[in-house]
């Protein structure tokens, strides 16, 4: 395919670039498509027999080589992570680090991301529950700076702490380029997704259903989001990582975007309208 294993590299600023031109075929479905016309529904193409939680090789890969794979949540046509529940949100956890274990075990992977993109305005093109994860074979610089910088749960976060359970914390950052960004971060030093335990493990399932239940009360309808999972590299660098889950979103107000301008993209530096800390008192404030 044309495209496929195109990596470039700007040769003054160093920014990589994958290009990827065979990914315009890929299928766009409208947010309120048919569930008879879904891919990811049970006898769907992707989906031919049943299923609690499923992964599969992604026909449109951004890389080669089977590195990328697709991730469903629920056979749920209309769900969402707060209606899993905890105990259908253990099924997604446990499939994310079975399917980290895999790829970071193969000898042509550095760093496994595994992500989710939920709303057409931050690029879905298929509304099913469902999230995807990328095989590098190498670190991408923003989580190789992030690892270097020795990043820890904030201890200073207490106007910004969400919310917090045995295991975990939820925290709006200092500093986001986002106007709506959470940190989740277990609370002892661990690395990876596949080094949870299941208490861990359980009470992650029930941060996320709280966390995005609590997204999507903000404006009282489904916010759009991306999430990405921050976790130790498989090169042997980096030992050190703390896992941590990054959610953000574009909305300021409700439908109501934020658009990144010129002056940022060009001087590489943001310009946030919404206070991290009126973002966390609010958020604390939906508390079932």
């Amino acid at each position: 395919m044309r495209g496929m294993g195109d990596v470039r590299t700007d040769p003054f600023l160093g920014t990589v670039v994958h290009v990827v031109g065979h990914r315009q075929t890929r299928p766009n479905l409208p947010t309120n498509t048919d569930v008879a016309g879904c891919p990811f529904c049970p006898g769907g193409l992707e989906a031919p027999e049943p299923y609690d939680v499923r992964w599969f090789p992604n026909r449109w890969p951004a890389m080669p080589d089977d590195r990328c794979e697709v991730v469903l949540y629920s056979p749920d046509h209309d769900a969402t992570i707060p209606s899993l529940g905890a105990t259908g949100m253990r099924k997604v956890v446990d499939l994310w680090a079975e399917r980290t274990a895999a790829l970071g075990r193969r000898d042509d992977v550095a760093f496994v991301l595994v992500f989710e993109n939920r709303g057409a305005s931050v690029g879905a093109t298929i509304s099913h529950p469902h999230g995807q994860i990328y095989a590098y074979d190498h670190v991408p610089d923003r989580p190789r700076r992030l690892f270097a910088s020795e990043w820890r749960p904030d201890p200073q976060a207490s106007e910004r702490r969400v919310t917090d359970n045995t295991s975990w914390v939820c925290d709006v950052p200092f500093a986001s380029e986002f106007p709506l960004a959470l940190s989740i971060a277990p609370v002892a030093h661990v690395g990876d997704l596949p080094s949870l335990d299941d208490r861990q493990r359980d009470d992650l399932a029930a941060m996320l259903v709280d966390v995005f239940d609590r997204l999507d009360r903000l404006f009282d309808e489904p916010l759009p989001y991306m999430m990405w999972i921050n976790q130790r590299p498989f090169d042997g660098t980096l030992r050190s990582t703390w896992l941590s889950i990054d959610i953000v979103s574009p909305w300021r107000q409700r439908q109501l975007p934020r658009f990144i301008a010129a002056a940022e993209i060009g001087a590489g530096e943001y310009f946030n309208p919404v206070v991290p800390e009126d973002v966390a008192a609010r958020l604390r404030d939906l508390s079932r």
